[in-house]
């Protein structure tokens, strides 16, 4: 068990990558709390990890807000034993592929929020728990786009491009805490819940084909890529590793 009794937060896990993760965590031994805003897919998730031997529980957050990461940290501390190992930010949001001027401020606010503002607000929630616990870590899940932009997605591209600046600031900062700070940079998955935002529309044979043959080694990421990457960073076998991103895309960034 890579990561037995490690209570560990994992948001956005009702589904795709979030799930993924919250599942491999979970299989090797972590005490996970699934968070989503859909209280129906999160409650599921959380039961089909228990039932299958694993520890979950889920708590319904917004985390774009404050009073919101209050209760998740809470709640991690509770279900954990008191302490809080690991925060996965996996939660994100874009606006549709569109030209840069097309996208409204109403979108715009709402990917600064829900993909940078998340972190300041686990950062301010969390590092206090983590300090109490004489250390942890944070993995926040940026994306191939702040490495290797494309046209259409410029905000989201300048979001991610934050998170992995944000990360490697966080991780000298919080280095004397005992507090590694790492993200992963998936590239497209053709089947999370925002792929047709991500391409502008239906993620069609097409699309796909024409996608596909920008990585190299040929294939889209999976959930259980990203989630093999983030459960490497969140146990001690990674107890030297900080301020690094992992870009689980196939060589679509070299």
């Amino acid at each position: 068990m890579r990561v037995a009794d490690k209570s560990i937060i994992v948001t956005g896990a009702g589904g795709g990558i979030g799930e993924g993760i919250a599942r491999r965590l979970a299989a090797e031994g972590a005490r996970v709390i699934v968070n989503d805003l859909q209280a129906a897919l999160g409650e599921k998730v959380a039961g089909e990890i228990n039932a299958a031997g694993g520890q979950a529980r889920f708590v319904h957050a917004d985390v774009t807000k404050g009073a919101d990461w209050a209760t998740l940290v809470q709640a991690a501390q509770a279900f954990g034993g008191g302490k809080l190992d690991a925060i996965v930010n996996n939660a994100g949001w874009t606006h549709r592929n569109r030209p840069m001027l097309e996208v409204s401020e109403v979108e715009f606010d709402k990917v600064y929020d829900v993909n940078m503002k998340s972190i300041y607000w686990s950062a301010i929630h969390g590092v206090p728990a983590m300090r109490q616990a004489g250390g942890g870590g944070f993995i926040n899940i940026a994306s191939t786009a702040g490495v290797r932009p494309r046209p259409g997605l410029t905000w989201y591209n300048g979001s991610k491009a934050a998170v992995i600046v944000t990360s490697k600031s966080m991780a000298a900062e919080l280095g004397p805490d005992n507090i590694r700070v790492n993200c992963i940079n998936p590239v497209f998955n053709p089947d999370t819940g925002l792929s047709a935002e991500f391409a502008g529309g239906p993620v069609d044979e097409e699309r796909k084909a024409k996608f596909r043959a920008t990585i190299p080694l040929g294939r889209f990421s999976t959930a259980l890529d990203v989630a093999n990457a983030a459960l490497y960073l969140a146990s001690d076998e990674a107890a030297f590793i900080s301020g690094v991103c992992i870009e689980v895309d196939g060589a679509r960034c070299v």
